[in-house]
């Protein structure tokens, strides 16, 4: 199992980012004209340092567990509803089960610390670091260690994916009362106010909202002397399920694959991932703008432009699926689209 300190991370490699620029800009179009597309391509040539992309396999993780500060009101669902919804996952009714079908990915599923567990399910991965988290209102959500194991053990699903010739992982989640924890981490990571972190989640009201921002306050103050580095605020404020959606990104960008960011929970595991390994940044592709409350500052944060915004909020991977066709379009135009010399174009 691959140590959250023992990860061996490049930037990509830019002697040829010319090169490849010039290929794009001698497609049969004008300058710039695929806008986002242009950008896109650049990015996967640069990742697999080549001049024929592709994507290969393509699989979205889906990883799902509970939160002991679900217990204190601020969903408009219990944590019950976190295996319920796993079930819908495994019995193929859920969103991202409709949109992965419809993008050729495939799915998996994996218990990274669900309160209620699931028997007789031999397509759920089982990878729990227990029955949920602490509360982290009233002590630490996991220990330090826990939350390396945890790093590890997303780090060590991503490979046995990439062992398989999957070159295109997206990350994505399910855990009733996991905005509560990635707000809490995005206040602690960019020195924020709750005001600007903590959004309504599931759609709570507001006395739940106020209740929620509350109890953030009340944690980040209580935990004040362990949120100093980001293992450490994945410790105290943060979820199993963003534990090993962090160690996925690390060891996606470790063995230089695409990896692809759904929406503000994953988009804090990407935060998490950057600020320990600042090279990891340059295998991240951004799926689409979240409708939650702080989502657009995170990615501020971290220089993305996502690809979509749809207004959805819904979690699971979803927005990372259906970015997938533009990431294969990227790789059809820059492969197989005329240079103006092949098309006998003058210009």
């Amino acid at each position: 199992m691959t140590s959250v300190m023992n990860f061996d991370i490049h930037r990509v490699n830019r002697e040829t980012q010319k090169d490849i620029q010039n290929i794009i800009n001698n497609k049969t179009k004008p300058p710039g004209a695929l806008g986002q597309l242009e950008q896109l391509a650049l990015q996967v040539a640069l990742i697999q340092s080549s001049i024929h992309i592709e994507v290969t396999k393509p699989t979205a993780l889906v990883f799902a567990s509970d939160h002991g500060i679900a217990e204190r009101g601020v969903s408009i669902a219990s944590s019950d509803v976190t295996t319920q919804m796993v079930s819908n996952f495994l019995a193929g009714g859920a969103a991202i089960n409709c949109f992965c079908e419809s993008v050729d990915m495939e799915l998996k599923v994996i218990d990274a610390g669900m309160k209620k567990k699931l028997v007789n399910e031999p397509n759920l991965i089982n990878q729990s670091l227990g029955q949920g988290t602490s509360d982290f209102s009233l002590t630490q959500a996991m220990s330090v260690a826990t939350a390396e194991k945890g790093i590890g053990l997303g780090a060590s699903q991503v490979q046995a994916l990439i062992n398989q010739g999957c070159n295109t992982v997206a990350l994505g989640e399910m855990g009733i009362g996991n905005t509560s924890a990635a707000a809490a981490m995005m206040c602690a990571l960019l020195k924020l106010p709750v005001e600007q972190c903590v959004g309504r989640g599931t759609g709570i009201d507001d006395q739940q909202l106020q209740t929620k921002r509350q109890l953030i306050a009340n944690s980040l103050e209580l935990h004040k002397g362990s949120i100093e580095t980001p293992l450490g605020i994945l410790a105290a404020v943060g979820g199993f399920e963003i534990a090993q959606m962090t160690g996925g990104i690390l060891q996606g960008a470790q063995e230089k694959i695409i990896v692809l960011i759904d929406g503000f929970i994953a988009s804090i595991a990407a935060l998490l991932a950057v600020r320990m390994y600042p090279e990891a940044r340059d295998y991240l592709v951004f799926c689409h703008q979240s409708d939650e409350l702080g989502h657009e500052s995170v990615l501020a944060e971290l220089d993305a432009t996502p690809l979509l915004n749809l207004g959805m909020r819904l979690g699971e991977g979803t927005g990372a699926a259906l970015a997938l066709p533009l990431v294969r379009a990227s790789c059809k135009f820059f492969n197989d689209m005329a240079s103006f010399a092949e098309a006998g174009v003058t210009v």
